[in-house]
């Protein structure tokens, strides 16, 4: 199926590239959620209208997640989690619980820009996590997982 990105998408294209999806991924995905609409002639004359106030909200996106990304790179974040004696944890710290810490810190971010290539935390240590505000901003974190007994 032929769209036109409504959004900069990762791995897709940039806004207003006209690009062939899987139809499955397009119907559920990005139609649903405005990243994406139809490539159809009404729809191409309508977003060459709208391109320029397309293209503006779209930059005060980016210049808000760089200014968010500004606060949030090198933060630490404690979480206190039940562990045994040799610092394994008893279950695991996942991107929802670091949502949580950053929420109390007063940092709002969604559980999908938490990027934790390696999988959930399942030891007591420091570990660097990535958070995706952006497609082109991503800044770095440090979660402190500590254990109580």
């Amino acid at each position: 199926m032929q769209v036109i990105l409504m959004e900069k998408m990762a791995n897709l294209g940039q806004l207003g590239d006209v690009v062939k999806v899987k139809n499955g991924y397009a119907r559920n995905f990005l139609i649903p959620q405005g990243k994406a609409k139809r490539a159809t002639e009404g729809n191409v004359a309508e977003f060459a209208v709208r391109r320029a106030e397309l293209e503006a909200a779209e930059a005060a996106k980016l210049a808000d997640a760089q200014a968010r990304g500004e606060k949030l790179n090198g933060l630490t974040v404690q979480i206190v989690q039940k562990a045994g004696v040799d610092g394994k944890l008893f279950g695991s710290v996942t991107n929802a619980d670091i949502v949580a810490a950053l929420a109390q810190q007063g940092f709002e971010v969604e559980k999908s820009q938490v990027r934790m290539p390696e999988g959930h935390l399942k030891q007591i240590g420091d570990y660097p996590i990535s958070v995706g505000l952006h497609t082109d901003v991503a800044v770095s974190i440090t979660v402190s997982v500590l254990g109580e007994h």
